[in-house]
């Protein structure tokens, strides 16, 4: 990759700029929580697409909306329980 001035951006750099493009110790849970939220903030940021969904489902846009925002809490469910959490809790 590079700037526009033609630099060359390193993949450390190109991380920090963009949060979604992860880290080599990201979960998959992460990984697929930061798709969906990116997703859903797309939908509620363009109001045409937004007012699309909102005509398929036979809504209102506002409530539409409320439901994609309340969504982005947890996407995709609580988050799962991490190994080391099991494994301290198992042998206290």
């Amino acid at each position: 990759m590079s700037t526009s001035g033609g630099a060359a951006i390193s993949s450390e750099q190109l991380k920090a700029r963009y949060i979604g493009t992860g880290h080599a110790d990201m979960t998959k849970y992460e990984w697929a929580t930061n798709q969906h939220r990116d997703t859903m903030a797309s939908h509620v940021g363009h109001y045409d697409q937004l007012s699309y969904y909102a005509v398929a489902q036979n809504e209102s846009v506002g409530r539409v909306r409320a439901q994609m925002l309340e969504k982005m809490l947890e996407p995709c469910g609580p988050p799962p329980t991490r190994k080391k959490q099991q494994e301290q809790s198992s042998s206290s």
